[in-house]
């Protein structure tokens, strides 16, 4: 962002000196050129007004020396033509009758007309400035009389002026990007410490805030906002946490001695009452397994533990050897394929427990008979993928979408052990390692969970991984 607005800055100010500049050299140009054409008019008046009056008594001598002493001093040429455009004197070997422009000029004086006006000499253009003047008194034109100015001096003028105000130009330039580097740092200054406070606060550090010292008054108030509404949202969930993970301890006392009476009383329960006795303790053994989860789950939601480099591929090796013999027992087989090894990043044991979170609920709701896959890939984008793919019956699109929220439970499994929070545990503690967990429709049929981890930054865990 901070490029793209000094970019932005930045060519507004070349656009307004391209603005100013322009009409300044253009104005320049103009004003040497009708300087230096006033000059030449006043001279060919001068040398018409001679040339009318030797022209008339045919004494020419006089006019011919006038013309070659101008030319020595100015080396500009002179030319006086007759009433049938024939040269009748000239100054210099510079003129040529021949030159289409020249020849202009001159029909242009024997129809009585003057040079009024002179288009601009441009540096690049090397043509003379040609001025002509009729000669003659009273209407009548006998003649007329041109000069031929050399425009080297003219044109180094308007460069040199042209030169200055490039300079002139670049250093304003200069100024103009010193001065929007350090607006558009002080502009952003605050956006900076705003998305990196944002960034902590996703990872958990809730006791980060903005400092509110510099930049425009609207982002000073924004931050001092963003700071009040951090200070909220960091009590609201510290007293959520706090209040899961105290209700959590202490309920588990009291279902610890309502376990052991129970205990104490199986050996006086009756016959009769066995039955509700069994009930009784297995749905106080079940309430204990859902405190244990709230506890999980509240810890996963704090989690913001720095990642680092981790083999996927060992991780899932180790979950897959230690799971097998569990879902054997189940009628259930677990087979490991993909990538042998792939590097990913995480936090330490964060891919053990959601693995195990995983494998668990394929082994558990997917029903005898059917195979549980573990397999490592290493798609383009920078990710790694583990996928926990299992031949159960599976779930509709709406149920795999809310197979994550807290305590949700598909229908035909509210027989089967479960807290409701597995899903929910393993999606907070992917998700705090800057990951993803998907739940996605398995082929032909079946659940596809997709662990997606950021991949290493490693130049040696990426030629390994490949």
């Amino acid at each position: 962002m901070r490029f793209r607005l000094l970019g932005v800055l930045l060519a507004l100010l070349v656009l307004v000196l391209g603005v100013l500049t322009v009409p300044l050299a253009t104005a320049a140009a103009s004003r040497d050129t009708q300087t230096m054409f006033l000059d030449r008019v006043n001279d060919t008046v001068r040398f018409a007004s001679l040339a009318e009056t030797a022209l008339r008594t045919g004494q020419t001598s006089a006019l011919r020396a006038e013309l070659s002493r101008y030319e020595e001093l100015f080396a500009i040429g002179v030319l006086i033509v007759g009433r049938d455009g024939e040269a009748v004197m000239a100054s210099g070997p510079g003129v040529d009758l021949g030159d289409r422009s020249v020849r202009s000029k001159i029909d242009e004086g024997l129809s009585g007309n003057r040079s009024a006006t002179a288009g601009v000499v441009w540096p690049w253009r090397d043509d003379p400035l040609i001025v002509v003047e009729p000669v003659g008194r009273g209407g009548e034109v006998i003649g007329a009389a041109l000069t031929v100015s050399p425009t080297e001096r003219l044109r180094g003028a308007t460069v040199r002026s042209w030169t200055a105000l490039l300079g002139e130009g670049l250093l304003v330039l200069m100024i103009g990007v010193v001065a929007a580097t350090y607006l558009t740092r002080w502009l952003l200054r605050p956006v900076h410490r705003l998305d990196a406070t944002a960034q902590a606060l996703t990872e958990g550090r809730f006791g980060e805030r903005v400092g509110t010292v510099s930049g425009p008054p609207e982002l000073r108030r924004l931050a001092t906002s963003f700071n009040a509404m951090a200070e909220q949202v960091s009590v609201l969930v510290e007293r959520q946490r706090a209040f899961v993970s105290y209700a959590s301890h202490q309920l588990r006392t009291p279902l610890a001695r309502l376990r052991l009476s129970m205990d104490n009383l199986a050996s006086q329960t009756t016959p009769e009452g066995r039955e509700d006795h069994q009930m009784v303790v297995e749905e106080i053994e079940r309430m204990a397994r859902l405190y244990d989860a709230l506890l999980a789950y509240a810890h996963a939601e704090a989690t913001s533990a720095e990642a680092a480099d981790i083999d996927v591929g060992g991780v899932a090796d180790a979950r897959v050897a230690a799971w097998q013999a569990v879902a054997a027992d189940a009628g259930i087989g677990v087979v490991r394929t993909g990538a042998a090894r792939s590097v990913g990043r995480a936090a330490a044991d964060t891919l053990d427990q959601v693995l195990d979170a995983l494998i668990d609920n394929a082994v558990k709701f997917s029903g005898a008979g059917s195979t549980v896959t573990v397999e490592v890939k290493k798609p383009a984008g920078g990710w790694v993928d583990v996928h926990v793919v299992d031949t159960g019956p599976g779930m509709l699109p709406d149920e795999l979408r809310r197979a994550a929220e807290p305590f949700w439970r598909h229908p035909r499994d509210q027989n089967l052990d479960g807290s409701g929070l597995g899903v929910t545990i393993a999606q907070a503690l992917v998700s705090a390692c800057g990951g993803a967990l998907d739940l996605l429709p398995a082929e032909p049929h079946g659940v596809n969970a997709r662990i997606r981890l950021p991949a290493s930054t490693s130049p040696d865990d990426k030629e390994a991984s490949s």
